[in-house]
């Protein structure tokens, strides 16, 4: 509890830190089946998206758009849901990222309704873009993924180690929280940060969202506050920062890359490169581009920001439709892509109630920046 007091600061200091200078908004594609949460372009303008197992019909969890239409990827076959295979299958695909090689990369959480993992759903699959072929899956020991670790987004650093590094959010509500580490080389990983203040939720946390506050409300249930930990990750340009924050609160927090990847280093040598860069406002996704900014996601005010790591931030995009903007990805064509999907209207936040207004939306901004390509 004595961390939080470290920086807890006011609203205000947000607030007063964002001039609004938003960028002229251009809608990509349109959704009308199931909630989409993931997006990335690949180095040649390819664009891909995910749809996780949350509750709606999902034919597929991971799809390519295609002249505004998505089509399952890389085939129709392995996005069908096998609970009896489901080493075989994509289970539930909650994000896609192109790594700086373009490939793709498909983060599985092996979970279905956001419930416990399965053994072999969890796994981190490679996908190469020239064969449209699955080239690689690792799957994670339980020790590093427990059942109810929530896989939530990746980033990667072909620098560090012989074939890279992988860095995934857990974000499970009754999970410990923490920053896995996987060695591409090996395939195998180490938890890191596991149950620490800065990969948890913010306690007692209560967004305001549309003007209300924004409860798990389940029918027939006591409302509860969102417990959702670590899920935006983002690389700072220079590859020593692994910038990340919880869902369930408003804080920046970056660690120290060479700590995270170092297998000698105690928990305790990690946790002490931990830096709090203050309030952002609450976000889901996060990315950072090659000169340095970062932009993150503002669900309270269905916007988008961009600035240095600790502020000031400027509104890059802010529109109505925008509700609830979701992933984001810095394209090599100098574009912002990220996904709007009015998540806060989902039924268990709302008795029971499903208030979605489909299509959700894929929406790009032009920021002149370039991708972070750690090669």
């Amino acid at each position: 509890m004595h961390f939080w007091k470290h920086f807890l600061l006011p609203l205000s200091a947000l607030l007063i830190a964002i001039p609004a200078v938003a960028q002229k908004l251009e809608t990509v594609a349109n959704f009308s089946g199931a909630m989409v949460t993931g997006v990335t372009v690949s180095h040649t303008g390819r664009v891909f998206v995910c749809y996780p197992h949350w509750g709606d019909n999902v034919p597929f969890t991971v799809a390519e758009v295609k002249n505004g239409q998505a089509l399952a990827y890389p085939n129709a076959a392995v996005n069908k849901l096998d609970t009896h295979h489901p080493a075989a299958c994509f289970y539930s695909v909650q994000s896609v990222v192109v790594d700086p090689k373009d490939r793709l990369w498909a983060l599985d959480t092996g979970s279905v309704k956001l419930g416990s993992n399965v053994p072999y759903g969890p796994k981190l699959v490679c996908i190469d873009l020239t064969t449209n072929m699955i080239t690689r899956k690792i799957f994670f020991s339980r020790s590093v993924v427990t059942p109810e670790t929530y896989l939530n987004d990746v980033r990667f650093d072909l620098k560090r180690g012989v074939a890279g590094t992988a860095y995934i959010t857990d974000s499970g509500a009754k999970s410990p929280n923490g920053i896995i580490v996987v060695d591409l080389a090996s395939g195998s990983s180490l938890r890191r940060l596991g149950g620490h203040p800065s990969v948890k939720a913010e306690p007692l946390f209560t967004p305001i969202v549309e003007g209300q506050p924004l409860l798990e409300r389940r029918l027939g249930q006591t409302p509860q506050h969102l417990k959702l930990g670590s899920d935006g990750i983002a690389i700072s340009a220079d590859g020593k920062t692994l910038f990340y924050c919880a869902l369930a609160g408003r804080h920046l927090f970056g660690v120290s890359m060479a700590a995270l990847s170092d297998k000698a280093k105690t928990e305790a040598e990690v946790e002490a490169t931990v830096h709090d860069y203050g309030i952002k406002g609450a976000s889901d996704g996060m990315e950072t581009d090659a000169s340095g900014r970062i932009y993150v996601t503002d669900y309270e005010h269905a916007r988008v920001l961009s600035g240095q790591p600790g502020g000031p931030y400027t509104t890059i995009a802010q529109a109505a439709p925008l509700y609830w903007p979701d992933t984001l990805s810095v394209a090599t064509d100098g574009y912002l892509y990220f996904i709007a999907n009015e998540l806060q209207r989902q039924a268990n936040y709302h008795n029971g109630k499903d208030l979605r207004i489909k299509p959700y939306r894929l929406y790009r901004v032009k920021i002149d920046g370039a991708p972070v390509l750690l090669k």
